[in-house]
């Protein structure tokens, strides 16, 4: 895997949880959320995603997210440094790293861990690559 093989424009396929017994839970953006994600060949990136139906059950949700900044590829994790972000403010400045679960051609999962609730969780994001206009 190489950096390249990240660069390009990536419309969110799925966005879901997995609990700590493996078990797959619905994501913060609901069953059917939508999202862009970009890096570029000179270390940009930006991502943004939104929920595209009803409206967030967890208290202090948000219905979207994004944020933008710089990326590199550190052995297989892709990690972003947040320069802008909402409505996570407490995002900018720090790094948040993915782990690239599966890289094959037009199709990325990245996955980062945290706790919810005082639980384990491992939000899973599935990416398919848009192809690149001609000129």
């Amino acid at each position: 895997m190489n950096a390249q093989d990240l660069v390009g424009a990536w419309t969110l396929a799925a966005c879901y949880e997995r609990d700590e017994d493996g078990n797959r839970l619905e994501g913060p953006l609901g069953p059917d959320p939508r999202g862009l994600l970009i890096y570029t060949p000179d270390g940009h990136m930006s991502v943004n995603m939104m929920r595209t139906s009803g409206t967030a059950s967890t208290p202090g949700a948000s219905d979207a997210v994004g944020y933008a900044g710089k990326w590199r590829l550190a052995g297989g994790q892709a990690v972003h440094l947040v320069s802008v972000t909402s409505p996570i403010t407490g995002w900018a400045g720090t790094e948040q790293v993915r782990e690239v679960a599966d890289l094959r051609p037009g199709h990325l999962t990245l996955e980062g861990s945290g706790m919810v609730e005082g639980k384990r969780r491992t939000a899973v994001l599935e990416w398919r690559k848009q192809p690149q206009p001609q000129p």
